[in-house]
């Protein structure tokens, strides 16, 4: 499945849909940000049981203060309407992973 990039009404529609959502938030400019999307991208491509999508802070930022990030990158991982795991900064795909189980 590709990645999603989303504001606050797609973010509504995919969080009613029943599998487990990681939401990537980031910025354009952000060096780490950079870094961490290949493997976001490949996480999409391998795991179809999931919805990976991806939050521009600078321009959904209501998404963004809704969910208090501060940092960039933040991952969020959210099951059945609630968020289990959120992280920030660089993290591996084996760490990003584990957030998923």
């Amino acid at each position: 499945m590709a990645v999603l990039h989303v504001d606050k009404n797609e973010f509504e529609k995919i969080k009613g849909e029943g599998k487990v959502v990681l939401l990537d938030f980031y910025a354009d400019w952000c060096g780490p940000c950079k870094m961490i999307a290949p493997i976001i991208e490949e996480i999409a491509s391998e795991r179809n049981d999931i919805i990976v999508a991806k939050v521009n802070v600078d321009t959904a930022t209501n998404l963004a203060i809704e969910f208090g990030i501060s940092v960039i990158p933040t991952l969020v991982v959210i099951k059945n309407g609630e968020i289990v795991s959120k992280t920030t900064g660089y993290r591996t795909k084996a760490q990003i992973l584990e957030l998923l189980k």
